[in-house]
Order: structure tokens, then sequence, then C-alpha cells
């Protein structure tokens, strides 16, 4: 019996939980951040240490996710995973000193690392059994997640400051959520790009060659690290530029990270059915480069409602881009997407520091220069990969 829209609807359902829970438990514990640095009398180099550790965490586990994806498949890995953030969440309440509070978000680290695979790695197969696009909207559940556990936190806080009743309550949540995540129909069959070879029947070892499939995720890698060297920087830096390059008031500073994540989620929820219609491969190339160029453009003309219309371009922009270049390392199999995983992870961790050397040599016209050329070179990698044509994928609706 051929899938329905019925059995899609469901196995995209359950796969967004995983996007939403992932949203919800980063912004459940990095919300009560102001509350651990109490308690423990942090200063900022501690806290600095504190979310570098998480970053760590997720790229040290990145090695072991295509192994573990073979071993547990896709969906067990991303539920195991999940598990562990569920636990992590009273481990950190209870916790009694500093470093244990760093080892313990070194796990939420390498657990956030594992399931971001997983999930995408989902996202992908649900993609390709149904012929439909749906990572965009994945995606999109993702920051709805995020917007949840902050609407939460601030909730909890106006009825007590106890950060043990609040993760006691955002754990039983965040089990409901994955309660919507167990078993569905969809299989968990390998993807094409990794079926064995006759070398690997044979018991061959080692690293593939630089074949063509390896220098695509090469290519894909370095597209995601530019893209989120740009989300990345956007998320640290626009505030800051609004105030300091355009002289914005505290009142219209927050504004500019505002209007990057409304025009991002609004494009991402709207997404899959561009990406039907025009393809990943041109919604990659055409997004970065209006995000280049908008931004480089607002940079040129100066003025706090010009940046905050080069924000907006950014945020509509590079919205697809992170889906589909994780659809594509998907096609190359599990290796290539942990590999473009922790090469996202890299952008993420890198960008917002590099933007800040640049602006400490020049000015922060200028490190955010360098945030308009990342995104244009986003398109000149991607360029370089032979985009794998979906059938079907004009259904996506």
């Amino acid at each position: 019996m051929p899938p329905t829209l019925g059995d899609f609807r469901r196995d995209q359902l359950a796969i967004a939980a995983l996007f939403c829970f992932l949203g919800f438990q980063y912004a459940t514990w990095a919300s009560r951040l102001p509350a651990l640095k109490d308690r423990f009398d942090l200063g900022g180099t501690e806290v600095g240490l504190l979310l570098m550790v998480c970053g760590v965490g997720a790229a040290v586990s990145f090695p072991l996710v295509a192994p573990l994806m073979r071993r547990l498949g896709a969906r067990r890995l991303a539920l195991w995973s999940a598990l562990v953030l569920v636990a992590v969440l009273p481990v950190l309440a209870a916790a009694g000193g500093y470093p244990l509070v760093l080892l313990v978000i070194f796990v939420d680290g390498v657990a956030v690392g594992c399931l971001n695979v997983a999930m995408n790695a989902r996202g992908a197969a649900l993609e390709s059994h149904y012929g439909r696009a749906a990572m965009a909207q994945l995606h999109a559940t993702f920051s709805g997640g995020s917007l949840g556990g902050a609407l939460l936190a601030s909730g909890v806080n106006t009825v007590t400051h106890s950060v043990t009743a609040h993760f006691a309550v955002a754990a039983a949540l965040g089990l409901l959520l994955l309660a919507g995540a167990g078993p569905r129909a969809l299989p968990d069959a390998p993807p094409a790009g990794e079926r064995p070879t006759e070398e690997e029947k044979k018991g061959k070892k080692g690293l593939r060659s630089l074949t063509g499939a390896s220098r695509a995720a090469l290519w894909l890698g370095c597209a995601m690290v530019c893209g989120t060297v740009v989300e990345g920087a956007m998320n640290d830096w626009s505030a800051l530029y609004l105030t300091e390059e355009t002289g914005a008031s505290g009142r219209l500073a927050p504004l500019g990270i505002a209007v990057v994540s409304v025009m991002m989620v609004l494009a991402r929820l709207l997404g899959d059915g561009w990406r039907g219609r025009w393809g990943d491969a041109r919604m990659v190339r055409v997004g970065s480069v209006m995000a280049g160029t908008g931004l480089a453009l607002a940079l040129l003309s100066g003025g706090t409602w010009t940046a905050l219309a080069g924000f907006a371009c950014v945020g509509l922009g590079m919205a697809t881009v992170t889906p589909c270049l994780y659809v594509a390392a998907a096609d190359q199999g599990p290796d290539a997407l942990a590999l473009v995983a922790a090469m996202g992870t890299t952008g993420l961790l890198a960008g917002p520091a590099l933007i800040g050397f640049v602006a400490g040599r020049t000015d922060l016209t200028t490190g955010m220069a360098v945030v308009a050329a990342s995104a244009v070179l986003v398109a000149v990698c991607s360029g370089r990969v032979r985009w794998k044509e979906r059938e079907g994928a004009a259904a996506a609706r």
C-alpha cells in the first residue's frame, strides 16, 4: 500500500517533536544562566567557559555519530540522545559546584551533537521516503521550541526562582514531547550514498579517498561553515552594530535580533513550498546572495532603519540554507552528515570570535562586512556541489 499524506504528516510530526525538543531543552538551561551565575558566583570568563564547553562537547561527539547511527539507527540514536538531555536538567539543578556544572554541560553538548545529526538524518529520510520537502518546517519547529523554553522560564520565574522546580517542569514537558517522537512507520534505511561497496563487503577499512562524493561533502561543509558564521554573528553582533555604528537607542537595538529571527521563522514555515518550486540548489544560492548583497548595501548606506532592512534580507535569505545543506549532506551518508554538522558547529563557535577580532583591529562595520562576504561564499561553495534532483518535491505543502 503506497504511503498516504496522513502517513507523511504523522512521521513529520514525530520528527518535528525532536527538533522542538532540542530548541526547548537548550533554551531552558540557557535562560537560567543568570541564576547559575549568581549561585556559583561566576564571572564573565567562567560563563564564557561554560558556553564554550557545550560547543566542545558537541564537536567531540561528531566522530561517534556515524558509527552509532550504523549500530542503532538514526531514530534510536535520536531518542537515546534526547533522554540524556532530559536527564541533564535535574542533574544540572542539583550540581553542587562549578566543576560538576562544566561536566554536565559537556555531556549536554555531546548529546546535542548526536541528536542534531540524528534528527536531521531522520528529516532527510522523511523527504526521501515520501518525495516531499519538509526540512525547512522542521527547522522552524526548533525555533518554536526555543521560544517555548524561553516563555516557560519567564512564566516559572514569576512564580518561583527555584531552578530545581523550573527544570523539573521542563523535564516533564520534554518527556511529553519525546512521547510524540516514538516509533513510527518511517523506516531507518541507510541512505543511498552509504550503501556498502564491494570493498567494504570484503572488509577493507580506512578513510574513503577524495572521490566526487567526499569532495561534495567537503564543499557542503565549507558552505555550512560560512552559513553558520552568518547566523551566529547576526545573533551576537547585530544589537551592538546598531548602537555603536548607527547610533540606535537601547530600545531599538534588540530589534536587530528580532528582525532576523522573525524573518527566518516565517521563511522556514514557507520554505518547503519554495524548495519544491525552485529546488534546493537555487534556494541556497539565491538566498545566500540575497543575504550577502542586502547586508552589504545596508552597511554601505548606513543608518538604523537601513541596517534593519539589511538584517531582514539576512533572515529571509539564510532561512532555508541550513536545512537544504543538511539534506544534501544526508544524501552522501552519515559520515558526510556528521562532517557537515561538525563544520557547522565550528562556524558557530569561531564566527562571532572572528568578527570580534576583525572589529577590534578595524571597526564593527568592517566586521559585519565579513558576515556579508561569508553569505556570498555559501553560494560559491554550494556551486561546486552536484545537487540531487528530488522527484515529487513540488508536492510539498
